[in-house]
Formats: structure tokens, C-alpha cells, sequence
């Protein structure tokens, strides 16, 4: 059974900093494209960063550039959004994602969300 489970999110003032983690169960995060999503209230969700599987290369919304980083760590497998400056407009759900293609098969993984709120 896969499992995504996210931590860190909390109530931060603007300008702070949080890390999120996804610790991933049932899968190997070194071979799935690994993707932080966000839904603030009223509004469609996002994607917010992305890690691919091979070459880690990253992604970002341009409303996080130079702000938030995602980065993964096989031996805990785990993936991480370390985010900085925090704005209010930064608070939603935060989603952890994975998705790998095999054949003529997708599979698609979400976790819960962990709520992020940043006051001013």
C-alpha cells in the first residue's frame, strides 16, 4: 500500500520560513517525479515545485522562485519544500505528489496536505 505522508505545516508570520516533508511508503522516491501542490480556499490547485526522478532536475511556480526549494533524500525517502519569506497569499494546503509512467500505465500518488498559514 503506497502511502505520502506530509509534515511541517503550521501558523507562521510573513516572512518566516518552513520546511514541509513527504515521507513516502510503498514506493521508492529516487524513481517517481516528485511534485509539491498547493489549494489556497476558492481556488484551483497548483503546482507549486517539482523534482524529476532522473537528474533531479527542479521546477518552480514563478510566484515561488528564489523563495521555496525542493529537494529529496533517497536513503529516508523522503522529499522536502523548505520555504522562505513566507507571504499570506503562501497559505494553503501543501500536497505532496508522486507519478510515474511504466508502459501504458500511470500511477499517481497524493498524500492529505498539510495546512500552511501565514499571517501578517
Amino acid at each position: 500500500q503506497v502511502q505520502l505522508v506530509e509534515s511541517g505545516g503550521g501558523l507562521v508570520q510573513s516572512g518566516g520560513s518552513v520546511r514541509l516533508s513527504c515521507v513516502a511508503s510503498g514506493i521508492t522516491v529516487s524513481i517517481y517525479d516528485m511534485n509539491w501542490y498547493r489549494q489556497a480556499p476558492g481556488k484551483e490547485r497548483e503546482l507549486v515545485a517539482g523534482i524529476i526522478s532522473v537528474g533531479s532536475t527542479t521546477n518552480y511556480a514563478d510566484s515561488v522562485k528564489g523563495r521555496f526549494t525542493i529537494s529529496r533524500d533517497n536513503s529516508k525517502n523522503t522529499v522536502y519544500l523548505q520555504m522562505n519569506s513566507l507571504k499570506p497569499e503562501d497559505t494553503a494546503v501543501y500536497y505532496c505528489n508522486a507519478k510515474k509512467r511504466v508502459i501504458v500505465k500511470e500511477y499517481v500518488y497524493w498524500g492529505q496536505g498539510t495546512q500552511v498559514t501565514v499571517s501578517s
